[in-house]
């Protein structure tokens, strides 16, 4: 599996806080079975994103991990009208892997009716976003088919690996998936931020997902798609078939 969502690496948001933090979240995604993680901190008015620091400390890890994840860099970016004109400078800074693929999140208290211009200038610049856990965006829930359109658009989306197996709760739980059965997922990762709660793991939803909508879907969502992302290739977007597993007949019961 390939996680394409984390605050791994220590001390740039509100992610790992120790080296250690950091080492152990590393072990953790590698005994799940995790083989490539992408370190996304956050790009915000809360945190200034430092890539150089990141892809310093980066190096750091790896070396002390012995490689296991393999450590990718991208960063969680919260867009606004101020910070489009450095994205649109230097994206490769900001995009996953250098790649063309962006993280982007969302406040919970207001996204403005410019943004899906915003979002036609990144598409149109080369730049695929990829909305961040709209299972926790109560805005984007009391409007999904506002990110349909987004997706249809071109855009991606991506969903919290906790939420679905409940740790966030019942109401993001449901939310997460009433968008996997709406084809509205492309991704799920963890959006790790520490070893003991929010944590590196995601056999327990890939499992859960496996059981709903089929094994074929659960690797599409935590390995093909993430490994494409990761790689820069290009994806099939839109709403995904996501169809559920084969139908017992009677007589298999």
């Amino acid at each position: 599996m390939i996680d394409i969502h984390s605050h791994v690496v220590w001390g740039l948001d509100d992610g790992a806080s120790s080296v250690e933090d950091s080492l152990s979240m590393l072990r953790t995604a590698a005994e799940d079975g995790i083989t490539d993680i992408v370190a996304t901190p956050h790009s915000n008015a809360q945190y200034r994103f430092q890539p150089g620091l990141l892809q310093h400390r980066m190096e750091e890890l790896a070396a002390l991990s012995e490689g296991k994840p393999v450590i990718h860099p991208g960063c969680e970016f919260q867009v606004t009208i101020d910070n489009l004109g450095p994205l649109l400078d230097t994206p490769s800074s900001y995009t996953i892997n250098a790649g063309p693929y962006l993280l982007l999140e969302f406040p919970d208290f207001h996204i403005g009716r410019h943004i899906e211009s915003i979002l036609r200038q990144l598409l149109n610049a080369g730049i695929v976003p990829i909305v961040a856990h709209p299972e926790r965006n109560p805005l984007l829930l009391r409007d999904l088919d506002r990110l349909e359109s987004w997706i249809e658009l071109g855009c991606l989306a991506q969903v919290t690996a906790l939420s679905i197996t409940g740790g966030f709760g019942g109401p993001p739980r449901s939310a997460a998936l009433r968008l996997l059965d709406r084809g509205l997922v492309h991704v799920v990762a963890t959006d790790a931020h520490d070893p003991q709660h929010r944590t590196t793991r995601l056999s327990a939803a890939y499992n859960s997902v496996r059981i709903r909508l089929g094994e074929d879907a659960a690797d599409l969502l935590f390995t093909d798609n993430p490994q494409g992302i990761v790689q820069g290739r290009p994806l099939p977007g839109g709403k995904q078939m996501l169809a559920g597993p084969p139908k017992k007949r009677w007589w298999q019961f």
